[in-house]
């Protein structure tokens, strides 16, 4: 056995034992440095906490100090998304999956809505085993991020500040409710008028990009992690959900936010299949089906069809 091969000594489906048999992993790329995963990590930092300075009508370029005043975004958002990103790492490293570290994608800090990042990813080489590790590679992130987005939403409501809408000004952007946002906000602030509004603490912001992103990972679309999920349970069936999703965001995009439009033709380009698992015959057992239904449920408690409007007040 060469050291690209990884061998599975044995399986049971259903009661059955299935031969012993072995897997062919592609060659795992040369090991890179750790270097570009620190420059890219201290870079998305560093964008991330001007963000987050511009966010509380900082200026770092004029006053360099005051990009402290970002520590509470860039804190919770590269939490959320590192944490995303290392349950994808330690599911394929569980399954004998060759896996990178993560890469952090900064992006320019640009109002009015500065981030910063354009999130992070991590490399894993095919074929994947069977359904069963594709499911758990494929939830892993989500779930994981999703939990952590919780709470900073949670810890991010109890700072954030309710306002009259009177005292809004001028040309502001909206973020649209989940329902998973809107269940929090009413837990913790409780119940709002038509009249007030939330201007949401850095944290509580954090976490709302973290559903965001939970959301588009999960769009049920070729390789993305909804995409994973729905090979594993609906195998074949996978590309038509996933051509039924893509028109469904060309929808979207002419019903209510038009950045639909770009997600549609992104994820065209990026293509609707979804390669086969080695072993196609090891189906999902009663426990990850359960899963896969949790993780339908995150989908919707985490979309929003209007994420970002703009709002014009008197």
């Amino acid at each position: 056995m060469n050291e690209n091969e990884i061998e599975i000594k044995e399986y049971r489906v259903e009661g059955e034992e299935i031969a012993e048999d072995k897997w062919q992993q592609q060659p795992a790329p040369k090991r890179h440095p750790y270097r570009i995963h620190i420059i890219l990590f201290v870079l998305t930092v560093f964008t991330t906490l001007i963000a987050g300075a511009l966010q509380q009508g900082a200026i770092p370029w004029e006053e360099p100090f005051s990009i402290v005043k970002g520590i509470p975004f860039s804190f919770t958002l590269i939490s959320i998304l590192l944490t995303h990103e290392l349950a994808h790492y330690f599911a394929s490293r569980r399954h004998s999956m060759t896996a990178s570290l993560p890469y952090f994608i900064p992006g320019p800090p640009i109002p009015p809505l500065p981030i910063g990042t354009f999130g992070a990813v991590i490399k894993t080489n095919p074929p994947i085993p069977n359904k069963r590790a594709l499911l758990d590679i494929g939830v892993s992130g989500p779930l994981a991020g999703f939990i952590v987005s919780v709470a900073a939403i949670v810890i991010g409501l109890n700072f954030s500040r309710v306002v009259p809408l009177e005292e809004v000004k001028g040309i502001t952007i909206g973020l649209g409710d989940s329902l998973g946002f809107k269940l929090l906000s009413y837990l913790v602030i409780g119940t709002l008028s038509d009249k007030a509004n939330i201007f949401l603490h850095p944290i509580a912001f954090a976490g709302w990009i973290g559903f965001f992103v939970t959301a588009m990972n999960l769009l049920p679309i070729g390789q993305l992690d909804g995409g994973h999920v729905v090979y594993a349970v609906l195998g074949r069936w996978h590309r038509i959900v996933s051509i039924s999703m893509v028109g469904l965001l060309f929808i979207l995009g002419y019903m209510s936010w038009p950045g639909w439009y770009l997600w549609g033709f992104l994820t065209t380009i990026l293509g609707t299949r979804h390669p086969p698992v080695f072993h196609p015959n090891i189906e999902l057992d009663k426990r990850r089906k359960i899963i896969a239904w949790i993780t339908l449920i995150v989908f919707i408690l985490t979309f929003t069809p209007e994420p970002f409007k703009i709002v014009e007040m008197p």
